[in-house]
């Protein structure tokens, strides 16, 4: 995408650059992604013919200008070739107002196309930055007047038509490239449809500035202004245009034909675009006011220095590193601008429409929007968004359904359960009489018969079901029957498997369960956050449980994340990551198992797997220190029928979501297959961890994390 955009911007003087694209760990010859060449036919830039190519050293050499997308880019590139570092940047450092820890372009890879979209934009705004630069250094080499030659973007009503076909011709032979929104006769049209074309173009840095014209230009200026960030003046004579450049930093001018002629009309652009806003004085002060009411950058580097170390240093860990721990994941940059934003100031104890607090009528549509999609998303009936977390998701359904001491049927936490399964060291096993299943120790896959034979001899209250660390597939509809023969509630757990649940890799509870209880990141690539779905006979009990039974005011900013990682779930794209993500996981697991590892059930159905390194008489915790010195992330974990403490254990749990999410397939996982298996068949050996460490550091340098 940025060798497209660079190579739009500079179409009129084409002759004066050489552009080129490469990755640090590319393959030669791919195509352009589905969701990049769509990105960019949207702004009528054609890549298809575009080819991926590995980063060379003559590539390099030759090069006059090196742009990397990323932090992590540009230190690649330095490290492999340390002769390139003085003409080496990366892209957004040449826009200095944008704050350091933000001039990273987010990469799209494993993202939908509103990532791909987002990240085209990112680059659109970098490119102007970097052209504006490379001008004004040959400008101030050769003495002339820093004048930009960034993009124009013309509209009109048919009362405009003739005047804009001018100017546009006009702007053409001077070498400044054009983008005509239309109108294109003078065929009667309105002209609110142009001007708000233009101003979200120009808002969007889709180009710099905007240029419209109707009859009196009165009628452009109204609707462009009532864009979020447009600054629109109506201008007409050249002191006019200076003005509304210089001291009011308009982005578009409004021109009226009746009374501005084509000679003075000439006048007006020239002025406009040669002419800068005068920044650091009262006009700065001034305009700032009217800019639209955002986040502002807070400079965390002067507030508070060690906790930006810290967000640095952990994105700089989840860069380099290789994440395997199943239950994490890689959210959007959509979810995450959502969870920093303004809703984070608000209280909403209550629900939509019946709150204890006033000024909720905004985070009511946040809240009314995330459950919507919610019951859409799985085929619920009801859906309560305000859990904090799966574990509450969890207590809220127990807390609702049961009272203390009664019977819970559930699976074993060694077996692959979870916490709040009935252990002895959580509420759930404090609380309640609890009974365990587990899998059959042959097959190591849940045994369906024991377990009905169980629920007919325990008569349980509950029985829940779902795990934490299961590979296989469950048989929800099993389940469901089992519960209604003993006439017990049926718990669903699909915390891990959310994701894969509502893109249909996995079979969905929600047919055959009372209650399915989820969190909101692992699969699913939202906030950490939790969700309970269920039928409309139990909405009452399920809601006043959470609040105000659990739980006080709810966290609006990430029930709105929520809301986004809904929305991004039920986008087509969405499907296709959770394929790879079980994909990816067949091809992990079959890497090991060829390297001679066994894995428990012999494999895996879903996102992740359990490696038993008990059998080479190694424990979990070893083997979890050993790959994260090598720059891999798992966790070590029990496994059925475990002989060791659970601080030690006998296996490591690996998960494909996270990879999944950089854009890594199969090839990659037979790779990481034989990197753990390096690290793990020699484990005392540092220096061979250090090697796997280069190796894990070259793969995710190909592979850059979206923000």
């Amino acid at each position: 995408m940025a060798e497209g955009l660079f190579r739009h911007s500079v179409q009129k003087n084409s002759s004066e650059f050489v552009i080129k694209s490469a990755g640090v760990g590319a393959q030669n010859g791919l195509s352009p992604s589905e969701n990049s060449v769509q990105a960019m036919s949207d702004i009528n830039i054609d890549i298809t013919d575009q080819r991926s190519q590995m980063v060379t050293a003559e590539l390099v050499k030759e090069a006059n200008i090196i742009i990397g997308m990323t932090q992590g880019h540009v230190d690649m590139v330095n490290l492999m070739f340390p002769e390139v570092t003085e003409k080496t940047f990366i892209l957004g450092e040449f826009d200095q107002s944008i704050p350091l820890h933000e001039r990273e372009i987010a990469d799209p890879i494993g993202g939908s196309y509103e990532i791909y979209s987002l990240c085209r934009d990112q680059i659109k705004e970098g490119i102007v930055s970097l052209l504006n630069s490379i001008n004004q250094n040959k400008n101030m080499a050769s003495g002339q007047s820093n004048q930009a030659t960034s993009e124009i973007v013309f509209g009109s009503d048919h009362g405009g038509y003739k005047l804009k076909e001018f100017l546009i011709n006009h702007l053409k032979d001077k070498g400044i490239s054009i983008s005509d929104y239309g109108c294109n006769s003078e065929d009667r049209t309105d002209y609110p449809d142009f001007a708000k074309k233009v101003a979200e173009a120009v808002t969007k840095k889709e180009g710099q500035l905007g240029i419209l014209i109707c009859t009196t230009g009165i009628g452009m200026s109204i609707t462009a202004n009532k864009v979020p960030g447009a600054r629109a003046a109506l201008v007409t004579d050249e002191d006019t245009a200076i003005s509304a450049r210089q001291h009011n930093n308009a982005n578009i001018i409004c021109l009226g034909t009746s009374n501005t002629d084509e000679d003075t009309a000439k006048l007006i652009i020239d002025q406009f675009i040669k002419t800068d806003f005068e920044t650091g004085g009262r006009h700065e002060k001034r305009v700032s006011k009217i800019e639209p009411s955002d986040i502002k950058d807070l400079n965390l580097s002067k507030v508070d220095p060690e906790i930006l170390e810290v967000i640095n240093n952990e994105t700089k860990r989840q860069q380099e590193n290789i994440e395997l721990i199943a239950s994490e994941n890689f959210t959007s940059p959509a979810v995450m601008r959502v969870q920093g934003s303004t809703l984070t100031n608000k209280y909403a104890e209550g629900y939509p429409a019946k709150r204890w607090y006033g000024g909720c009528e905004h985070v009511d549509v946040a809240e009314e929007l995330a459950i919507e999609r919610a019951k859409k998303l799985f085929g619920a009936e009801h859906a309560n968004v305000q859990p904090h977390s799966g574990s509450g998701a969890n207590m809220a359904v127990y807390f609702s359904m049961l009272q203390p001491g009664d019977k819970i049927l559930t699976m074993d936490l060694s077996h692959g359960g979870h916490l709040t399964h009935g252990n002895k060291a959580n509420f759930s096993g404090r609380f309640y009489e609890v009974v365990h299943y587990g899998v059959d120790p042959e097959s190591e896959l849940i045994d369906y018969e024991n377990l009905a034979k169980v629920a007919a001899e325990e008569k349980p209250k509950m029985i829940t079901v779902g795990a934490s660390a299961y590979p296989r597939s469950i048989d929800f509809e099993r389940m469901g029957q089992i519960a209604q023969d003993v006439g017990a509630l049926l718990l669903a757990d699909i915390a891990h498997i959310a994701g894969l649940v509502a893109s249909g890799q996995h079979a969905s509870p929600v047919q055959h369960a009372d209650f399915v209880t989820t969190t909101t990141h692992k699969t699913l690539r939202g906030p950490r956050g939790g969700l309970i779905l269920c039928g409309e006979e139990h909405a009452k009990k399920i809601d006043s449980q959470t609040f105000p039974g659990i739980q006080g005011g709810p966290l609006m900013h990430v029930i709105a994340a929520k809301a986004v990682c809904f929305r991004e779930a039920l986008q087509p794209d969405f499907k296709l990551y959770q394929g790879q993500v079980v994909a990816n996981a067949q091809a992990l697991a079959t890497g090991l198992t060829n390297n001679g590892f066994r894995l428990v059930s012999g494999g895996t159905d879903n996102h992740l797997m359990l490696v038993d390194v008990g059998s080479r008489d190694m424990t979990g915790k070893e083997c979890q220190t050993a790959l994260d010195e090598a720059g891999i992330t798992v966790n070590k974990n029990t496994i059925p029928f475990e002989t060791r403490s659970p601080f030690q254990a006998s296996g490591i749990r690996i998960g494909t979501p996270a990879v999944s999410s950089r854009g890594m397939k199969e090839l990659e996982m037979e790779e990481i297959a034989d990197m753990i298996s390096e690290v793990l068949l020699d484990l005392k050996n540092i220096d061979n961890r250090n090697l796997v460490r280069q190796r894990v550091q070259q793969l995710t340098a190909r592979f850059p994390l979206p923000y």
